[in-house]
């Protein structure tokens, strides 16, 4: 929510199927590094999860501290995919949602149809001719793209990199694909990677950029997307002269 309400034009999560088949919003395969909890998240059900604090860790030391701002007791709950989307959708400007599906999982091609009945319920998954759903799919993985575009065809998709395959190298994307995803370190060391892309009619969406001389590299090139743990800053550096865009996460 902060990132909002410091302006960030879209929202970026990461989104995991827990047992009993709900997509919730946690990067991590396993609980310790960002819970209070223990083992693999997909082994145990929402209601379980619900239990655990999700917030804390980002402030270890905030009972020490007597200046810290309280943690608002429903920001500890593990966040939902549903209700991240409800926030998206009525929050008071428009904004988009990029949904990274983390693979490999136990659950396969289950994280994608619960996704696209996700998306149906808030009208995103099949809006009318000529109108453009305020969300994109994202992930690393071919199949799971491929599975998003058999089940929800006008949904923008997301090719992530963390390396540029030999075949993509010339700014050509897998098929149905509009939107490439590199890091930053691709972007650093191919510069011209981002003109190929643009060749081809694609978009190229950066992530994560946190550091101004990223960010200023990222405008420079034109890129039509970054997505940053720090929207504030970029939007502030953006604005005060260069053109662009930032995602919070």
């Amino acid at each position: 929510m902060q990132a909002l309400r410091d302006g960030a034009d879209a929202l970026e999560c990461d989104v995991r199927l827990t047992a009993d088949q709900h997509l919730v919003c946690v990067h991590d395969r396993r609980l310790e590094r960002t819970s209070n909890g223990k083992g693999v998240l997909s082994t145990l059900p929402l209601g379980e999860l619900e239990q655990l604090d999700f917030a804390s860790w980002k402030k270890p030391w905030s009972d020490l501290d007597d200046e810290a701002e309280d943690v608002e007791s429903d920001t500890r709950s593990i966040l939902t995919l549903d209700r991240l989307c409800a926030m998206v959708a009525d929050w008071g400007r428009p904004v988009e949602i990029a949904i990274e599906t983390k693979h490999p999982t136990r659950y396969a091609g289950v994280v994608e149809r619960r996704l696209v009945e996700t998306l149906h319920r808030f009208g995103w998954a099949h809006p009318p001719a000529g109108k453009l759903a305020p969300v994109r799919v994202m992930s690393f993985s071919w199949l799971s793209i491929r599975r998003i575009q058999d089940l929800a065809p006008s949904t923008r998709t997301v090719f992530l990199m963390e390396r540029i395959p030999l075949r993509f190298r010339d700014g050509s994307l897998p098929m149905g694909v509009a939107i490439a995803g590199p890091s930053i370190e691709v972007v650093r060391a191919h510069p011209n990677y981002v003109s190929r892309v643009h060749g081809h009619g694609s978009s190229v969406h950066v992530w994560t950029v946190n550091d101004r001389p990223d960010i200023a590299l990222c405008a420079d090139l034109g890129v039509e997307a970054i997505i940053t743990d720090r929207p504030g800053p970029a939007l502030r550096q953006l604005s005060a002269g260069q053109n662009g865009r930032g995602s919070g996460d």
